[in-house]
């Protein structure tokens, strides 16, 4: 339900204004900014509340919001026109502004969900098995993968055959039968968990990290370390309330968003989560970027559709190539080898840049199209109608899709030479093939977080690392924005390819201090050796 959510809320926004992106923009916007400023908060409630409570808020105002926007959005279908001559379409503007809130406020409790599920029940329902809290997570990586095939094609079926308003009601009526699904199998696997129930304190948690603080400098996190367990768990008694002053309760956010990002800097794993957070910086994947990119080259939507198939198999490989390299040469090296063959994919790309086919043109200024529209007030462009609009040829040489017919052009020297596909294909190939690094490398940063920050703080640390992640999706974005003609896109797959560098630099940072000269010696760690070697004076660090 999540992912159809995730999927058809765009189309739905384009649908009500009219084919145009303003308010898909306006909700990526908003959705980014969220995670961004709220990050660190959503984590902190996470930490301060049982799991039970936790998890079973967040699904409920998760998916109540879902079926309340698709409501709200059938209702908008059906009286749209009445409501644009309302009150001068202001009414219409509210329900837009509601539309976009709500969905906000669905994704934030997603964004709950995924921290206190994937981040901190998983981990416990593991135990102190690492090979299984691999492959569980490795399992949950797939299943992921299948529904972002499955759901967006379901979706896609419905909208097509049937209706925007028929997609809202079929949306709404799955999510409510999902949350009831979804609460009882919560509340089956908290009952088979014992362990689930206990909870650390986080002010105990505190003052034990800072007795120990001067011994966990000193130490730096082993190849094989153990989870973070504590001896001191008890069950989960909410602190009793102190009488705080007003001015107190509105500065606990900013103090909470404060201590989030200091806690995160100073978690031995930062440079791994900086590494995997810098890789949201690029333009090389399968989003709204890439996919009008492709279609300005010619690409065909069914031939996207294949090579989004294609991306789903790969991603699935690289979380099988993740179980079986963290087995042979253990968790650090794993990233460090899925770093490298992202990256080596990732070649393929720059390549492309400079290859026949490529649109990159150094002389024509990437702010062209901003300053047009900013300073020169040139106006948008308009759609022509058919009898003043002249036939279309692809770069390609494919044939025109608009009129059903193939451009038939009585001059030869005024017909445009065929552009070769070795660019576009080179570009896409790197993509592909990269993606079997980037989620392997995805699932060993995870693992590292689960691993090697403390019970009490795997709320606010993975919060933090979500709004990590959402600042350089932002910052990608604004990047295309600044430069949106074809012509710079080969610029920004430069830039792209840089980030991925630099975020596989600060990995390699992360393992060289980890591991130090044992870093490139490939072998299977030793469990016991590890547990016996870590075991002396030490309950919870690293």
């Amino acid at each position: 339900g999540d992912r159809m959510w995730h999927f058809a809320v765009s189309v739905f926004l384009v649908e009500l204004y009219g084919n145009s992106l303003l308010l898909t923009a306006v909700y990526g916007l908003v959705v980014a900014g969220s995670v961004l400023l709220l990050g660190a908060i959503i984590g902190d409630w996470v930490d301060r509340n049982s799991r039970l409570k936790v998890a079973q808020t967040s699904l409920v105002v998760q998916n109540t919001s879902v079926i309340l926007c698709g409501i709200t959005l059938m209702i908008i279908f059906l009286f749209k026109t009445q409501l644009l001559t309302l009150y001068h379409g202001w009414l219409l503007t509210m329900c837009y502004i509601l539309v976009i809130t709500i969905a906000n406020i669905a994704n934030l409790a997603s964004t709950a969900t995924a921290i206190t599920i994937q981040r901190d029940w998983i981990v416990v329902v593991a135990g102190e098995d690492r090979s299984k809290l691999a492959d569980m997570n490795a399992t949950i990586r797939r299943i992921d993968q299948l529904t972002n095939i499955l759901a967006p094609m379901a979706v896609g079926q419905i909208m097509t055959f049937g209706s925007p308003m028929i997609g809202c009601g079929f949306i709404s009526g799955w999510n409510l039968m999902s949350m009831c699904v979804e609460y009882l199998l919560l509340w089956k696997v908290y009952q088979k968990t014992p362990t689930l129930a206990l909870k650390s304190a986080k002010g105990e948690e505190s003052e034990l990290k800072q007795l120990n603080g001067k011994k966990e400098s000193d130490m730096r996190p082993a190849e094989g370390v153990q989870l973070i367990v504590e001896k001191d768990v008890t069950g989960f008694e909410p602190q009793q309330e102190k009488e705080v002053s007003f001015a107190a309760r509105i500065a606990e956010p900013f103090l909470t968003f404060r201590d989030g990002w200091v806690a995160y800097y100073n978690q031995p794993v930062f440079l791994a989560g900086m590494g995997l957070a810098f890789l949201y910086m690029t333009v090389l994947g399968f989003d709204c970027i890439t996919t009008g990119y492709a279609y300005t080259q010619g690409l065909s939507g069914s031939v996207l559709s294949l090579l989004m198939g294609a991306s789903a198999i790969t991603g699935i490989t690289g979380t099988v190539a993740f179980t079986w390299l963290r087995r042979k040469c253990g968790l650090v090296r794993t990233g460090l080898i899925s770093g490298l063959a992202q990256f080596a994919c990732l070649v393929l790309c720059v390549i492309s840049v400079f290859m026949p086919g490529s649109p990159l043109d150094l002389t024509v200024s990437p702010f062209a199209d901003i300053s047009a529209r900013l300073f020169e007030s040139e106006p948008l462009p308009t759609i022509a109608s058919p009898e003043d609009k002249p036939d279309m040829v692809f770069a390609t040489g494919m044939p025109n899709l608009l009129n059903g017919s193939t451009t038939a052009n009585s001059d030869p020297e005024m017909s445009p030479e065929p552009v070769p596909l070795i660019s576009v294909s080179l570009l896409f190939a790197g993509v592909i093939a990269a993606r079997v690094g980037l989620w392997s490398f995805d699932l060993t940063v995870t693992q590292l977080l689960q691993e090697n920050v403390v019970e009490s703080e795997r709320g606010i640390i993975n919060g933090v690392q979500n709004s990590m992640n959402y600042l350089l999706d932002l910052l990608h974005f604004i990047m295309v924005i600044l430069a949106p003609n074809p012509e710079a896109f080969g610029l920004l797959v430069l830039i792209s390819v840089s980030f991925v560098a630099m975020g596989h630099i600060m990995y390699f940072r992360f393992a060289k201090k980890s591991l130090g000269k044992q870093l490139f010696v490939c072998c299977t760690p030793d469990p016991k050796a590890v547990s016996d070697s870590s075991a002396p004076g030490n309950t919870s660090t690293v």
